[in-house]
């Protein structure tokens, strides 16, 4: 009752499968739900590509723009090739559900793998972003940054918990707070530049000591691996194509107009921190080692907190950013609390993840995938200490071959749609308004561009992937190129197995149901008691071949007891006593019952067991739970069924039989010759 109570507070009371249509989302809400994950990311990406120029000093800040440009276009293309497949597969599944469609298993389980490791991943970076912010305003904070970082993770889970229309009032506020933050501090920045004041950042004194030369090919290394890491910005741009079922109707333009404005918000935010941050001279390092100036023990506040203090000071507008920042970037990871389970749902039907992941929990949410991600996020954090410079380097790998192979089938979609075109076209030369119809060139070119789109999309983002692996890999990203390939032998072997269970559990062409020859019941025995004579009541009533009553002796006096205490009220169930030399109850059991079954191979053994039931969970402490342990051995055994005859332990006397004989007067005859030992 109290852990009913509990529950029930913290996530709500349970909602009838009708309501389902009542969680879909407006367009208003689909945004915080679905894209504060890539709104948030440009908090970071910008601070992401300085941090890797910056370790070659300041000499390659003037390519900054250029990459941040680069990083603007990317994600532009992105964008239009996924419009292409959220009005193509309007029930969702993003890039599993193209790829295994239009590639194959194999192609649509990678993209799968890589984007359950993405989804992990952007809870970890972004709680660890957010903890990050809040303890650039806060530096007492320091070094509290894990526990603070796994409250977060707790805390999204509850909310996600509760529903998603509820999680997406939630996560409303700080999502349009962050944005009214940064185009307010955007038009002050403007105002200020055209007053002629200057906007200065933290760290703009200070210089950068170089840790990597600047020349030839390391110089390329260098740019190429800072636009890897302002490709974070891409992150959670497929959120929607795999929620497009959540929104309302009609689902497939709700969700492409929803992508269009995130894209519109991402790409000026991103735009705007960059040019703010070159303006101010934001430096940024990977180490306070490599500042030169940096005064012992000072803090490196993070890009945007530097940015919003140069241009609001200290100001009640500075803490504005600074909270609605640490939010977005906190609550950024609800994207993937919508995406993980809604993709591993997908899978689990398909039978590539356990059954658990597929069914809505009380609240029509996918609980046992929230879940699962809060805790995969959480043990992440625990290793990487919520490090985001740690984590980062784990991060956007599995985006992008989601990206690449979700593209990839969509051009293949859009081919196998012109060659259905051509089919429709031939047959319909039979009739006159039939081949009218196929003629139609509008079609055609449509699905032209679409593919068109979606073969540009397909070629970047390789090219992204390509140098992401080639920057980042020995930066920690191997971690996740052994991950993926694990993640998708597991899922194969978790779809070996539901086939080889559904094969093996396959009905006849004819079914023909056959009796078994015998059915040897017994009764497990500890004590002579209420329990006791109900089981064997009940296995009476089961109208067995043989029926036995079996008790172990661990305890040989106590057994003798039992035994004098049986032919005292005459029972006529013979007992037979188990000995056991070890003092085992499990193993006497086990064998006894492999030797009734190799008595016929036809012949089924039924083993009755009286079990405690207690009210609270505490009192099960307080038994040895034998008849637990008894169950579980005995499920492995072919030919056994188990039966359990619950009795509730503070029954009251009232309420239950009083004598074996007003249980069941039948076996209460006065027979005493029923024991046997073996």
């Amino acid at each position: 009752m109290v852990a009913d109570l509990a529950r029930r507070l913290l996530v709500g009371r349970p909602m009838r499968s009708e309501r389902l249509v009542e969680t879909a989302l407006p367009k208003w809400l689909a945004l915080p739900v679905f894209c504060s994950d890539p709104l948030s990311s440009v908090a970071y990406a910008t601070e992401s590509i300085l941090v890797a120029l910056g370790a070659g000093g300041l000499v390659l800040y003037h390519v900054a723009p250029y990459i941040a440009a680069a990083v603007a276009l990317t994600l532009v293309i992105v964008v239009a090739s996924y419009r292409q497949t959220v009005h193509a597969y309007p029930n969702g599944g993003g890039a599993y559900a193209v790829a295994s469609e239009n590639l194959g298993a194999t192609a649509g389980l990678s993209a799968a793998s890589a984007l359950l490791v993405d989804y992990v991943l952007t809870v970890a970076v972004s709680v660890a972003a957010g903890v990050g912010n809040i303890t650039s305003a806060a530096p007492g904070l320091a070094g509290h940054e894990l526990l603070i970082a796994l409250g977060f993770v707790v805390l999204l889970m509850l909310v996600n918990l509760r529903g998603v229309r509820e999680s997406g009032r939630v996560f409303a506020i700080p999502t349009y707070g962050f944005v009214a933050g940064m185009y307010l501090m955007f038009a002050w920045a403007a105002y200020k530049g055209l007053a002629g004041e200057p906007i200065r950042a933290e760290t703009a004194d200070y210089q950068l000591r170089a840790t990597s030369s600047t020349t030839g090919l390391l110089a390329v290394v260098l740019v190429l691996r800072a636009f890897a890491n302002g490709c974070t910005a891409l992150t959670g741009v497929e959120a929607i194509s795999n929620g497009v079922p959540a929104f309302r109707r009609p689902r497939s333009r709700n969700a492409a107009a929803t992508l269009v404005a995130m894209a519109a918000l991402a790409v000026s935010m991103f735009v705007g921190i960059t040019i703010l941050a070159l303006v101010s001279h934001v430096h940024m390092a990977g180490s306070r080692t490599d500042y030169v100036g940096l005064p012992p023990g000072a803090a490196v506040p993070t890009a945007i907190s530097q940015i919003s203090a140069a241009v609001f000071g200290r100001t009640v507008l500075f803490y504005w950013n600074t909270v609605f920042t640490a939010g977005i970037l906190v609550l950024a990871a609800n994207t993937a609390f919508n995406g993980f389970p809604a993709l591993a749902s997908i899978l689990a039907r398909d039978r590539y993840l356990p059954r658990q992941l597929y069914n809505r929990g009380d609240r029509l949410v996918f609980t046992n995938g929230i879940v699962l991600l809060a805790a995969a996020a959480g043990l992440l954090l625990v290793v990487f200490d919520a490090s985001t410079q740690s984590l980062i380097h784990l991060y956007i790998l599995g985006v992008f071959v989601s990206f690449t192979l979700s593209q990839a089938g969509m051009v293949r979609h859009w081919q196998r749609e012109l060659h259905r075109g051509d089919e429709a076209a031939a047959a319909g030369a039979a009739g006159a308004a039939g081949a009218a119809g196929a003629a139609d060139p509008a079609p055609r070119r449509r699905i032209r561009r679409a593919q068109l789109v979606n073969a540009i999309g397909a070629g970047v983002t390789g090219l992204v992937l390509v140098i992401v692996l080639l920057s980042k890999f020995l930066e920690g990203a191997w971690i996740v190129v052994v991950a993926m390939p694990l993640i998708f032998l597991s899922m194969r072997g978790i779809r070996r197995h539901y086939d080889r269970l559904a094969e093996s559990l396959r009905t006849p062409d004819r079914i023909q149901l056959t009796r078994p020859s015998r059915n040897h019941v017994i009764v497990l025995v500890s004590r002579l008691h209420l329990p006791t004579v109900r089981a064997l009541s009940y296995a009476r009533a089961l109208n067995p071949s043989t029926l036995a009553a079996v008790t172990v002796a661990v305890s040989p006096a106590e057994a003798e007891e039992l035994l004098d205490e049986w032919e005292s009220h005459g029972l006529d169930i013979p007992l037979r006593i188990l000995d056991s030399p070890f003092r085992e109850i499990t193993r006497p059991v086990l064998e006894h019952v492999r030797s009734l079954r190799r008595t016929g191979p036809r012949d089924v053994v039924t083993v009755v067991i009286p079990e405690y039931v207690v009210h609270h969970w505490w009192q099960n402490l307080l038994h040895n739970q034998s008849a637990l342990r008894i169950k579980a051995r005995l499920l492995f055994q072919p030919g056994v069924v188990v039966i359990s005859v619950p009795w509730l332990l503070d029954r009251r006397p009232t309420d239950g039989p009083a004598s074996a004989a007003q249980l069941d007067p039948v076996i209460h005859q006065g027979h005493r010759d029923g024991a046997t030992r073996s």
